[in-house]
């Protein structure tokens, strides 16, 4: 741990200074008009790896934007991990709520990070977390402490469904084997408690487009004489939760396994309060599924949400007009046994059956991805809970995530092997939001622990 502190130390300005010109390029996957912007931070990402050590890297093209391969093998009877991250990151918008530009990365102090955060798109989610595990690379090549052999896998299209991932990794299974599968895309507790993911859940992502006349249609000279696509849309939408917040659609949930009271108790356990809870997102109450806790219907319970909605006039001043189409995007957060494909299906269905005869309706399907658990008692999970115990002086503490990260089901199925989820990022940290940022100390904290993952996870392999 000293020759980690001493190399962080003596090169802490520039591996923060590395960090903010990476998030100076608006690596937008969902936007076309970011193309070269994506291929920007894919080829800096490249350079990053070689710098730190990597024996070979390439760029992969892929039908959408391109995966950064790299690798370090030392010696092919030891072990080998397998890094995966990505560098796309989420639309800005609105950028009317960020205090600073999304893609001019500031340094101010707030109450969870008194040393300091950096503020800007993909802070957390994920380049800063991704970047942790390059320099961990560069300080454990440049020490000569690295136990194991490393593979990085860096993609561009995380945040649009890893579509082109899949057939990658299905394609490549010889050239990505490993032992253990290492992400950080997920989250601590608090910043003095390390946790594990455990569990991740699964996602279902639609469009829907409900069509009434041919053309916008003058709300005096029509109104109440036709359907307003806005109305039913809202209409439909409310129907697909009951009094309870109980999704509606038929089917919904049959695979859904509840809990035991043991695993809920334990649940518990965790740090939470309320109304800091409350307070850091400033609501005045909480609201969700009956009968189940805040941590419970954030993490092991199924969702619904409406993601956008937009339809008609929405400029400055009035325009007085039915408009001909309405859409919403909805997102649907999947646990375990839940396969995506069937949602997808079940609420194409059950949505199309809600609209009048007076419309018509469209479900697009956009991606999805199945739910994961892993266990605690594999040696990845041991030897990252090793490595938090060392620098938080505490061991971790495992807990279900809400988010999803569609591939790593994908890599168990295809790669038949682990994935530990060792986030170093907040819940405050405003991921896929205006001021997303990221601490500072979580920063130089995960740089500081990811080459311990690599000391315990060998020796353990080893015994």
């Amino acid at each position: 741990m000293n020759t980690i502190q001493s190399y962080i130390n003596s090169h802490k300005d520039r591996f923060l200074n590395e960090l903010i010109e990476l998030l100076k390029i608006p690596s937008i996957s969902a936007d076309s008009a970011y193309k070269a912007d994506v291929l920007k931070t894919a080829e800096a990402v490249k350079t990053s790896l070689e710098k730190a050590g990597c024996d070979s890297v390439e760029l992969c093209t892929t039908e959408g934007h391109p995966i950064v391969y790299g690798e370090k093998i030392i010696d092919p009877n030891l072990p080998t991990v397998l890094v995966y991250g990505h560098y796309d990151v989420q639309p800005p918008d609105p950028l009317n709520l960020w205090d600073s530009p999304p893609f001019e990365p500031v340094i101010k102090k707030t109450d969870i990070h008194p040393d300091g955060a950096i503020f800007a798109r993909g802070a957390c989610d994920d380049k800063g977390q991704m970047y942790m595990h390059v320099k961990a690379l560069e300080i454990m090549t440049n020490t000569n402490t690295l136990p194991c052999n490393v593979k990085f896998m860096i993609e561009g299209e995380e945040e649009v469904g890893s579509v082109n991932l899949s057939t990658y990794v299905k394609d490549n299974r010889e050239k990505l084997k490993n032992d253990v599968i290492l992400i950080s895309d997920t989250g601590m507790i608090a910043p003095n408690v390390p946790s594990i993911t455990t569990g991740l859940r699964g996602l279902s992502y639609v469009e829907v487009e409900v069509t009434g006349p041919n053309r916008d249609l003058h709300s005096g000279l029509y109104g109440g004489a036709v359907a307003n696509p806005i109305n039913i849309l809202a209409k439909m939408i409310a129907q697909l939760h009951d009094e309870n917040n109980h999704i509606t659609i038929p089917g919904f949930y049959d695979q859904v396994q509840d809990l035991s009271e043991e695993e809920r108790t334990e649940m518990t356990k965790a740090p939470f309060n309320l109304e800091d809870y409350k307070k850091s997102i400033g609501i005045p109450d909480i609201y969700g599924e009956k009968g189940y806790t805040t941590n419970e219907r954030n993490s092991i319970r199924p969702t619904l949400d409406v993601n956008g909605i937009w339809g008609g006039y929405t400029s400055e001043g009035a325009k007085t007009v039915i408009a001909s189409k309405a859409y919403a995007k909805i997102s649907m957060r999947l646990v375990p046994d839940q396969d995506w494909h069937d949602i997808t299906e079940k609420f194409t269905k059950y949505f199309e059956s809600l609209a009048p005869s007076a419309v018509t309706v469209k479900v697009t399907p956009h991606h999805g991805g199945q739910a994961y658990v892993t266990p605690i008692d594999n040696i990845g999970y041991q030897a990252a809970n090793k490595a938090y115990e060392d620098t938080f002086g505490t061991p971790a503490l495992p807990q279900r995530g809400g988010g999803s990260i569609p591939i790593v089901s994908l890599f168990e199925q295809q790669l038949h092997s682990k994935t530990i989820l060792m986030g170093f990022g907040l819940d405050s940290d405003a991921i896929h939001s205006p001021n997303e940022h990221y601490g500072i100390r979580n920063y130089f904290k995960g740089i500081e622990t990811i080459p311990l993952f690599y000391k315990h996870f060998t020796a353990l392999f080893n015994e």
